[in-house]
């Protein structure tokens, strides 16, 4: 295969096209639900998220076509979303992908705002930021989350003479300690600040949270294992529930009698497979019509297994 002048497309070209359409397949299985789920760009829900890849797709063709950011103005600025955030998102990429794939890429650059960038460096830059982000989108919604293993290698080169200069403009966290010898996906993501284990963990939590915050039966259970337990605040030691039909009935119950109550969480703390969530449950106006307490969560295969609540008496 060749393009114009008779030179083969830039292997970059291939590696943005297979990281940006696999951004538009995620989107593509976001439920109306999800929107609000957290990620773990910890300032960003999913919907967030999607909106910040929405906007460097729009931004691609304007770039490639030699544009400057001063010449792009505020045209991009506002909600790109609307009210079919999917579609946005797959047109918005569609269209990224053919500026892509226009002439002599190798030969164009573009205006960044740190200066004139070679169009194939650019590229390389939007594919790491689709493929890091798609992970933070498969992690959040609770989908597989295992990375191309081209992209993973093409980005895991490149990124590792970048790291130190992201690092400095503050682009990335710090990195995660992880062995030399380890998962090739797994000392990607912590080089870009992603503790693999930890953040799926508190997804499963997070997908939990949402959907108890719902009030909704269904979306709480299938957040569950099927060997599920809970252990209620009620003294002296709570009342444990086990299994799906008598964790449900624990939380039917629960639900039917306090409709108008919610939980406000303070803090969350994971801990390999458990996390602690410190929160406040207020039923209602009163100064004296709350209760702050702890859960405490394992969690097995992405899903909720055990819940254990506590209540300051």
């Amino acid at each position: 295969m060749t393009t114009l002048g008779g030179q083969a497309p830039a292997p970059v070209i291939g590696w943005h096209a297979k990281a940006a359409a696999s951004i538009a397949g995620l989107v593509g299985q976001i439920r109306d639900e999800q929107w609000s789920l957290p990620t773990p760009c910890t300032d960003w829900t999913v919907r967030e998220l999607v909106a910040h890849l929405v906007s460097e797709a729009r931004w691609t063709p304007l770039l490639l076509a030699g544009l400057t950011i001063e010449e792009v103005g505020d045209s991009l600025d506002g909600d790109l979303l609307g009210d079919d955030p999917a579609a946005a998102c797959a047109n918005a990429i569609e269209v990224a992908l053919e500026a892509a794939r226009g002439p002599a890429i190798a030969e164009r650059c573009v205006h960044l705002s740190f200066g004139v960038t070679p169009a194939q460096e650019y590229l390389r830059q939007l594919t790491a930021d689709y493929l890091i982000h798609g992970w933070d989108l498969a992690t959040a919604l609770g989908l597989n989350h295992r990375l191309d293993p081209e992209l993973v290698s093409a980005v895991g080169g490149w990124f590792l003479g970048q790291h130190q200069n992201y690092l400095a403009a503050g682009a990335v966290a710090e990195p995660i300690p992880v062995g030399p010898d380890g998962d090739p996906q797994v000392r990607l993501l912590a080089l870009f600040g992603r503790d693999a284990r930890s953040s799926a963990v508190a997804a499963a939590v997070g997908r939990f949270g949402e959907a108890f915050d719902r009030g909704d039966v269904d979306a709480v259970m299938a957040a569950m294992t099927a060997d599920c337990a809970f252990e209620s605040t009620a003294p002296p030691d709570g009342v444990r529930y086990e299994g799906q039909a008598a964790v449900r009935a624990a939380w039917t119950q629960f639900f039917e009698s306090s409709a108008d109550a919610r939980f406000e969480t303070e803090e969350q703390i994971v801990c390999g497979d458990r996390v602690i969530v410190r929160w406040r449950y207020t039923w209602g106006q009163g100064p004296a019509d709350h209760v702050r307490g702890v859960d405490v969560f394992r969690v097995r295969d992405g899903l909720v297994a055990e819940k254990a609540s506590y209540v300051k008496g």
